[in-house]
């Protein structure tokens, strides 16, 4: 234990000329506590024996450096701010046992001058712990490796902090991915469920017979208007609501009528409307509701006589059922087919004389029954300007039976001109009886003319 109390002596003796220079009073502090505990613990605990002479010196000296500076305000410290920053690791060497360090060898060896005249506080820690080495060797008890093995204490190069290029930190830090979408503003509209569309046609036809035409014959001009017009609602869930509405009006030139200079050839005004709640991927439970009339009157050649006007007759059928919903051909072929086991038929006219005519009781403005229902409503698009559009319909009592069948082809010559083929069969034993055709009527026409839809 003499050692820790001799190298005091002399650690304060290379001091001594330059801690009264010192302004850091934290640090002469710690540095008082340092030199002045140690002496007083070793002779608290009895275990040297000091001559009376060696520790009234040294307690001299402890209070002249203590006078010094506290007392003596002319002495200051020239101490750099950076130079404090060296009193970190090399403190620590005074605490622990006696060990061989590198740098106070290293440092006092070097070739620099500056080394040698060093006056900072490591400087002099060197110098200090060179002198131990080379008069009391015998008090080394270790080595440096064996604290930096047990990381008691960092080399000097340790302790400078890694120092990174800021360049370099960007370079290699995650950049985000900038997008390509340009922000924009959300617009949510209310779903449309309705759908309109229509599809319009004039049609013209010239006929032209001379006078002294071996089979006889008349000269005339015809002209034919159709205007088909739907709209159909669908929410893309159940409900179905299909509605079309169909005028057809037809008028021809007749110079055998001496009465009327017109004869009308064709007269419809029709309204279907379907409502169906989904059963199944194409089948619907269906209300389907037919109506229909004419339009304007209608005469027999060279009379007064009206064959028909509007309400006579006015037809409604109601019938209660199964849809089908086709696509086929890939939608090139698509429609409806309606099966309905219970159908009620109503039956109207303004005038009783046209009674017979419409198979209704003689006296009788009306006409209701009971039956079974069948129609379909099927369009065909062969090619970009051929199609074909055709209804079939057939209502039976089991006592009486009524059946049409509209056919239409259209062959489109251009976007506003087309050329249509009529064929109307239709068949109603409830009717009056002729004795060529029985209870069978045909209508055909081909007309050409301007057609629109959209």
């Amino acid at each position: 234990m003499f050692f820790h109390f001799h190298f005091f002596i002399l650690t304060l003796q290379t001091l001594t000329g330059f801690i009264g220079k010192m302004r850091n009073r934290s640090f002469i502090t710690i540095f008082i506590l340092l030199i002045f505990l140690k002496p007083v613990n070793l002779i608290a605990q009895n275990e040297i024996k000091l001559e009376k002479s060696v520790l009234v010196n040294y307690l001299d000296s402890l209070s002249m450096m203590e006078h010094n500076l506290f007392h003596n305000d002319s002495l200051k410290l020239q101490l750099d701010k950076d130079k404090t920053s060296e009193l970190n690791v090399k403190e620590m060497v005074l605490f622990t046992p006696l060990t061989f360090y590198h740098s106070p060898a290293r440092h006092l060896l070097s070739l620099d001058d500056n080394s040698r005249g060093d006056t900072t506080i490591n400087g002099m820690l060197d110098r200090a712990l060179m002198s131990v080495y080379l008069n009391h060797p015998e008090y080394v008890v270790g080595k440096e490796e064996q604290l930096s093995e047990r990381n008691k204490i960092k080399n000097d190069e340790d302790d400078q902090i890694q120092q990174y290029h800021p360049d370099i930190v960007k370079e290699v830090a995650p950049k985000a991915e900038e997008s390509d979408v340009i922000p924009m503003d959300i617009y949510i509209s209310k779903p449309n469920f309705w759908n309109f569309s229509g599809d319009y046609s004039l049609q013209f036809m010239q006929n032209y017979v001379s006078g002294n035409w071996y089979k006889g014959g008349e000269s005339n001009y015809s002209m034919i208007g159709n205007a088909i017009m739907q709209l159909n609602y669908n929410n893309k869930q159940k409900v179905k609501w299909e509605n079309k509405l169909e005028a057809k009006w037809g008028a021809q030139t007749s110079k055998a009528d001496t009465v009327h200079s017109m004869k009308v050839t064709t007269d419809m005004l029709r309204l279907t409307s379907n409502l169906g709640l989904q059963a199944t991927n194409k089948w619907y439970y269906t209300l389907q509701v037919i109506a229909s009339t004419q339009m304007t009157h209608a005469y027999k050649t060279n009379s007064d006589e009206i064959t028909a006007a509007w309400f006579d007759p006015f037809t409604l059928n109601a019938s209660l059922g199964m849809d089908y919903k086709m696509e086929l051909l890939k939608k090139k072929l698509n429609g409806s087919v309606h099966i309905a086991p219970f159908a009620l038929n109503w039956k109207y006219i303004t005038h009783k004389d046209l009674a017979s005519r419409y198979g209704i009781d003689e006296g009788k403005r009306s006409k209701l029954d009971y039956g079974s229902e069948f129609s379909a409503d099927i369009k065909w698009d062969f090619t970009a300007n051929v199609s074909w559009r055709t209804r079939l319909y057939a209502y039976t009592t089991y006592s009486r039976t009524e059946f049409e069948w509209e056919n239409t082809f259209n062959f489109k010559i251009s976007r506003y001109l087309s050329t249509n083929l009529f064929v109307y069969p239709r068949f109603d034993d409830n009717s009056t009886y002729d004795d060529h055709h029985g209870y069978w009527e045909f209508k055909e026409y081909l007309s050409l003319g301007l057609q629109y839809s959209f």
